[in-house]
């Protein structure tokens, strides 16, 4: 994008903002990510609510999804699988990371993150091989080659401890290792939180179906949600953007449950009682990671449970900040079991809340309720 087809969309964006934000203006198409990404950090604060921030984070999470697919083509086999080798994950987990915190860096270089990872198991003589692994993985996404230090330093940008005031970016590299490994549904996640609520949140999904009714269809989602303005949806790798709502279902008889794979995340057994409460008998549509909010945010499920599988079980935050805001700007509402809104402003986890619920506003309070008498009638038992 030269600079003379530049200055007119800017001046578009000028007299459109706020009534029209920029992402809905048709020649923004954000498959031009890298050109939108160095002119918004030119813009003034004024313009856009978020919007170079939006546009940082869409082309962060982009690049990393590339590399964790390409890791996946690469890595991943069925000897691999037999063995139970999570070496690749582990690669495309650290390099993911590095990416992100690398290009957040770029263009906020004052904002601390919260990241899943550090650098620990890539010191020294026994992370050598795997450090030289994800050194050349992060070296096919950046613009400039990094050393073996800089993509150290870039990982362990993520080690902040989280704020109940300023602005801090949280992530997700890989959220749902296991599906990843088994070439299902797995996701790339970042949200800023400023002030201990979620802003924004970016959300790919490289192997989502664009759509679930089509299983075998064209696969790669990208979702992004600021507060304010709405949740949207393109396809990976670039495209027009598309608003996208939670179901309407108001008959809690004709939902549908989303669920993680794994029994560890959540309690089934719970689950099952739940649905029985509120009649529901459609088959569960099951999915590892934040995938689950995006089903629910594009209405592919109703409801979104994450049941406590013990008393001290605690929630981290990158694992809900980017699908919390999501959910909610896409009409649904989001809370823990008891009904209280995910709290952002305690540090690395959510210690206020225990598990999670999402779903569409019509029958997110029968929800709670069905929660509240199976969790009452298991303390009792």
């Amino acid at each position: 994008m030269t600079g003379k087809q530049l200055l007119p969309l800017l001046q578009k964006i000028s007299t459109a903002w706020p009534k029209t934000p920029p992402h809905s203006i048709p020649e923004l198409n954000y498959a031009r990510a890298p050109a939108l990404v160095r002119v918004y950090s030119v813009l003034p604060p004024s313009i856009a609510y978020l919007e170079k921030e939006r546009a940082v984070a869409i082309e962060a999470v982009e690049r990393a999804s590339r590399v964790c697919q390409a890791v996946f083509k690469r890595l991943v086999n069925e000897e691999t699988l037999t063995k139970k080798d999570k070496s690749p994950v582990t690669v495309a987990d650290f390099g993911a990371q590095a990416i992100i915190n690398q290009i957040l860096e770029q263009s906020f270089p004052n904002d601390p993150i919260v990241g899943e990872e550090d650098s620990k198991d890539l010191q020294g003589d026994e992370g050598k091989v795997l450090c030289e692994k994800v050194v050349g993985l992060v070296n096919t996404a950046v613009e400039q080659p990094m050393s073996v230090d800089e993509v150290l330093r870039a990982i362990d940008r993520g080690q902040y401890e989280g704020s109940g005031s300023g602005r801090y970016w949280t992530l997700d590299p890989i959220d749902g290792t296991k599906g990843f490994l088994r070439g299902e549904q797995y996701a790339v996640c970042l949200a800023l939180v400023i002030d201990g609520m979620v802003r924004l949140g970016v959300l790919s999904s490289p192997n989502m179906p664009w759509k679930m009714s089509e299983p075998d269809g064209e696969r790669g989602v990208l979702m992004v949600a600021v507060e304010g303005q709405g949740a949207f949806q393109r396809k990976l790798g670039g495209g027009s953007e598309l608003p996208i709502s939670t179901s309407s279902v108001a008959d809690t008889a004709h939902a549908t449950f989303c669920e993680s794979v794994e029994s560890g995340h959540t309690s089934h057994t719970d689950n099952a009682n739940i649905a029985r409460l509120l009649g529901i008998t459609n088959q569960s549509l099951r999915m590892d990671g934040q995938c689950k909010y995006g089903a629910v945010a594009r209405g592919d499920a109703d409801i979104y449970l994450r049941l406590p599988t013990s008393e001290t079980y605690v929630d981290k935050i990158w694992d809900h900040g980017a699908g919390n805001i999501i959910v909610r700007e896409a009409g649904g509402r989001v809370a823990d079991v008891y009904g209280r809104p995910l709290d952002f402003s305690l540090g690395r986890t959510l210690r206020a809340n225990r598990g999670v619920v999402a779903a569409n506003v019509n029958v997110f309070d029968a929800v709670i309720a069905a929660i509240r008498e199976t969790l009452d009638k298991k303390s009792k038992a």
